[in-house]
């Protein structure tokens, strides 16, 4: 269950917070000057570096997220986290719980 949440909530965020680094990388690619915008229209210049670095930052963060998510469901599905269950706990045929 932790890693799904983990995974859900990686693509939630990259999904959420992406976009504001895609326009910026096109205009790292292709022009020399990066802006952003601002809500009423008004250009920012902008370092180009600084912000490749936060958006470098930024994925890495998403595919740690990601990538613990997967650890938890291998480790779930091979581990003992549920498997460890004492005798006298167990419920149905051939337990000790009393019907």
């Amino acid at each position: 269950m932790i890693g799904i949440a983990l995974i859900f909530a990686g693509f939630l965020i990259f999904g959420i917070f992406g976009h504001e680094y895609y326009n910026v990388a096109i205009q790292a690619e292709e022009f020399e000057d990066c802006y952003e915008f601002s809500d009423d229209g008004k250009q920012i210049k902008v370092d180009c570096d600084i912000v490749l670095q936060n958006r470098l930052l930024f994925f890495s963060l998403v595919i740690g997220l990601i990538g613990l998510g997967i650890f938890f469901l291998i480790k779930g599905v091979r581990g003992k986290w549920d498997q460890d269950i004492k005798p006298e706990d167990r419920v149905g045929p051939g337990s000790s719980y009393p019907s």
